[in-house]
């Protein structure tokens, strides 16, 4: 059996000084032991064979990690593009094409569809709470910066938050709202980001029958983070709103569920925003059901270069197509019309040219390239073995943006074109996979492909995280004269993950518990309860009964954080899950009970603030909800002590007496206090008499 330290740790010198010591044990007539023997020779291949058999032999390729971790349930998170919101700011009304360019610097954004954007502005905000409405325009202003409590300090059922606006979308158009809060408290993250656990909205626009519900995607929690609002408006006959100061077509959310755990503050209100995605596409691939005449709008063809393909039959491969600016040829040619602000016509024909597309599925693809593209866009030839690796001239690579064209040559000699896109195919089809981080392509099967030539068809890069950028830039859009901007950060953008990353992320799931077995469990799995706010979480074991007793203090803006029904469905929900069938728990409220003070020290001369420090440090000690000590610790009268008698100020500590305010939930002990499990100590009265120490 081979042992694994013997492969790994003995170099190929040490193999053959071992191998050529044993020849006299082997042979007796073989003494020539130099280089220039031939069996020495043949015995330093078969040692050097013997080194690379070991080396083969414990050595894990990716391929074999990244299988062994997917047994495991891990694999590599795809890479994607950071996507961000843009206001269109002042004007009016635009139309976008798709992949319209939207840069910083270097960076690169682009839309995915075509849109018209502009046309809608907000005019005022009012909120609605307390029987009153009340004017929120200033939330309109980026450089006001102080927080608005929309809803008061105690939103109820019926409160709202009314959007006037100048003009509304269309039926069925999409847009998004972008809003800042004032954050106040940490909160653990929700994997359904418009899952409201504390509040819900009804959000509706005015119309000529009154309000009407309007679909919307809440990821802001109900305004309990700064998100986006995605909102699509129905199929109604919109009218103009004239119950508020300001007129104008009207947008609000109502509460229909207002039980919070911190009270709304906004920062900033961004209305009628369009998404854009960080990515750079350098050849374009455009398809037309119009076999005749095609109209194309894109910036890329101010570069001018264009290709042309056309299927003549169903099923068939394409043929391409050349370009002309006259009608007196004859072949596979179509007309080309340049436009304005970067559009071109094609112009199909077979009475003037004798060929013509077919009227099938995309009949007609034209593709667009820069000149950098353009300049390297040969990629390399099939040639037919298994595992054949090609560089592509471009690295993070967008991979559903990627498409090659294999050009084959016929029995007959003509050349036909396909368009191929990673992954699997039928039989007979080019397959192979894209590594987009390193820019190449592995064949897996070449197919009927052999001696194919390889063209980029389609692509885009992009540059993943660096996409996320921050909120508040201003971009240009090449060929428009307007400023648009950000008013949230780009999100989501991630490279593919490496193998590594793959490996780090499984061992931090095996050490993170997902069975609650012991108290420690407990406290992380309920600390981290998807969309809760949680300072403190203690649990307790209960033997005996089997019950498992967990105290928790909310991070909320109440001096004295309450444990609400919502906070204990969502724990218990969490618990559920995670705990073993046979314990059970009990979710235990956090009780308060202040502790008195009264103390008398000599303190030093020329301190003019003694009392102060010493009233600050005993506050400081006693204080649990502020400070790192947990449920039930004992506050003992030594660290209270102590802690007085190490301040700069004093001289010595005279008399101490402490007490807790409530006996039911807190006991005294030889001067020490002992609170109950759920309990939260909070300082009291504390009376210090200062003396001034003189020798």
């Amino acid at each position: 059996m081979l042992r694994i330290e013997e492969t790994q740790s003995r170099t190929y010198e040490e193999r053959m000084v071992d191998a050529v010591s044993a020849i006299p044990m082997m042979s007796s007539e073989w003494t020539n032991h130099n280089p220039s023997d031939p069996g020495i020779t043949i015995l330093e291949n078969l040692v050097l064979f013997e080194a690379l058999q070991g080396t083969q032999i414990t050595a894990i390729t990716d391929e074999t990690k990244r299988a062994l971790l997917k047994m495991a349930g891990f694999t590599p998170s795809k890479g994607k593009c950071a996507r961000m919101l843009l206001s269109a700011g002042e004007g009016g009304r635009l139309h976008l094409n798709a992949n319209q360019r939207f840069t910083l610097g270097e960076m690169v954004f682009e839309t995915r569809k075509a849109m018209d954007v502009g046309g809608c502005h907000l005019k005022s905000i009012y909120s609605f709470h307390d029987g009153e409405y009340h004017d929120c325009g200033i939330l309109m202003d980026r450089t006001y910066g102080v927080p608005v409590s929309v809803f008061g300090s105690s939103p109820k059922t019926g409160d709202g938050v009314y959007f006037i606006c100048d003009n509304l979308p269309d039926a069925g158009e999409e847009t998004s709202f972008y809003v800042e809060i004032d954050k106040r408290a940490e909160r653990n993250e929700i994997k359904d980001r418009s899952d409201n656990i504390f509040a819900e909205f009804k959000w509706e626009c005015y119309t000529a029958d009154g309000f009407r519900e309007i679909k919307a995607k809440d990821f802001t929690g109900a305004l309990l983070a700064s998100g986006e609002i995605k909102l699509k408006f129905p199929d109604a006959d919109y009218a103009v709103y004239r119950g508020l100061p300001t007129e104008g077509y009207c947008i609000r959310a109502v509460l229909t569920k207002a039980e919070y755990d911190v009270k709304p503050r906004l920062l900033t209100v961004d209305a009628f925003l369009f998404e854009v995605w960080q990515k750079n596409t350098m050849a374009l691939s455009v398809t037309s059901q119009h076999p005749d005449r095609i109209q194309v709008k894109s910036p890329l063809s101010d570069e001018g270069y264009v290709l042309c393909f056309a299927r003549e039959k169903k099923g068939d491969s394409y043929r391409r197509y050349e370009l002309v600016t006259t009608k007196n040829m004859n072949g596979r040619y179509c007309l080309y019309e340049r436009g304005s602000k970067g559009s071109f016509t094609l112009t199909f024909d077979k009475r003037i040219f004798g060929f013509e597309p077919s009227k099938v599925k995309d009949a007609v693809r034209i593709i667009l390239y820069t000149e950098e593209v353009m300049r390297q866009y040969h990629v390399g030839t099939v040639m037919g073995y298994d595992g054949q690796e090609i560089d592509i001239p471009f690295s993070n690579i967008v991979p559903e943006s990627f498409t090659l064209i294999a050009k084959r040559v016929t029995d007959e000699g003509e050349e036909i074109y396909d368009f191929v896109r990673p992954g699997k195919g039928d039989d007979g089809a080019l397959i192979f996979h894209l590594r987009e981080g390193s820019g190449s392509i592995l064949i897996e099967d070449a197919g009927d492909f052999i001696g194919a030539e390889l063209y980029i068809g389609s692509l885009a890069v992009y540059e993943g995280p660096r996409g996320n950028i921050r909120a508040g830039n201003k971009f240009e859009a090449p060929g428009i004269s307007r400023t648009f901007f950000n008013p949230g950060p780009g999100t989501g953008g991630a490279f593919r993950e490496k193998i590594e990353d793959v490996r780090n992320r499984f061992r931090e799931d095996v050490y993170t518990p997902y069975t609650c077995v012991t108290a420690g469990d407990y406290e992380e799995v309920v600390s981290k309860t998807p969309g809760l706010c949680l300072r403190k979480v203690h649990a307790v074991m209960d033997e005996l009964q089997n019950v498992v007793h967990i105290s928790v203090m909310p991070g909320t803006d109440e001096k004295f954080p309450r444990l609400t029904k919502e906070y204990r469905n969502a724990i218990s929900r969490t618990l559920s899950e995670r705990r073993l069938i046979t314990t059970r728990f009990m979710i235990l409220p956090p009780i308060y009970v202040g502790v008195s003070v009264r103390t008398t020290v000599y303190v030093k001369r020329h301190f003019t603030d003694s009392r102060e420090q010493i009233e600050k440090k005993i506050k400081q000690i006693v204080n649990y909800m502020e400070s790192e000590k947990n449920f039930g610790e004992v506050l003992t009268f030594e660290e209270v002590f102590s802690g007085i008698e190490d301040l700069p100020c004093v001289e010595y500590v005279y008399e101490l007496f402490m007490r807790p305010e409530s006996l039911k939930h807190a006991a005294l002990k030889e001067s020490n206090i002992f609170p109950g499990e759920n309990c939260l100590l909070y300082p009291g009265q504390v009376d210090v008499e200062v003396i001034t120490f003189s020798k």
